[in-house]
């Protein structure tokens, strides 16, 4: 299993330094700040996280037909503590259309990988139980509002995306010794606002996301009902 998540990282590593090769348009930050997480009936716990994220302009649209923008990105997230925080990585990309200069809107399609962390009260099960890590396809929706044209402007952002019934991995070797769990539904919500000093740009986000799965054998305690709320800022550059 480790093997598999090093091969993980290491292919997200390439394609954020490889895309931008043949991009026109690019950003690259690292955004640092808390987030809450709580399973179950658990109480939250909060601790700090780092987020390296890249966007990069694939195909530029535009012309008579006013053609969507192609992007591409990625994501990887890294808490401080992983015994009671999930580490991440995503890539995405999908089209964006333009609605004159300033709003810009469209949807990507994402694959995530969430590496959950091992449930700390066993309840039934007794002692530390490891969690299967989960597999994801999410379609976030993509607005954004620019306040100016000029090279220095504001701007806002809004992702939402419902969630789909992820497939299960197993975190260790060995047999699984519960059913999977059924999911139920789940939403991620994320809003973002910065400033582009140029080459540069600073930026504040917020995030809350849900993932609820019906109470059987396969989620004893509701150890799988994941609620995750994140406030970071960050810095980047713009190429």
């Amino acid at each position: 299993m480790r093997l598999c998540k090093t091969h993980f990282i290491l292919i997200c590593l390439l394609f954020l330094a490889a895309v931008p090769a043949y991009c026109q348009r690019g950003t690259i930050g690292l955004d640092v700040g808390q987030t809450s997480d709580k399973f179950g009936g658990l109480k939250a716990v909060n601790g700090l996280e780092a987020d390296l994220e890249a966007q990069f302009v694939v195909i530029r649209g535009g012309g008579k037909q006013n053609w969507p923008s192609i992007v591409a990105g990625g994501e990887l997230r890294f808490p401080t503590d992983t015994t009671y925080h999930a580490t991440e990585y995503a890539v995405y990309g999908g089209p964006i259309f333009h609605f004159g200069g300033h709003f810009s809107a469209g949807f990507h399609v994402q694959v995530r990988k969430a590496l959950l962390p091992p449930n700390q009260n066993g309840g039934v099960l007794g002692g530390v139980f490891n969690r299967l890590n989960l597999e994801l396809l999410e379609l976030p929706f993509v607005a954004q509002y620019k306040f100016g044209t000029a090279p220095r402007h504001a701007f806002i952002e809004a992702q939402i995306s419902p969630e789909f019934a992820p497939h299960y991995k197993n975190s260790v070797s060995g047999t699984y010794p519960l059913p999977t769990p059924h999911f139920d539904h789940g939403y991620d919500i994320r809003g973002s606002a910065g400033y582009i000093f140029g080459k540069w740009y600073a930026k504040a986000t917020y995030e809350t996301r849900y993932f609820k799965f019906t109470q059987t054998l396969g989620n004893p305690n509701e150890i799988y009902n994941w609620r995750t709320n994140v406030i970071s800022g960050g810095a980047g550059f713009v190429f």
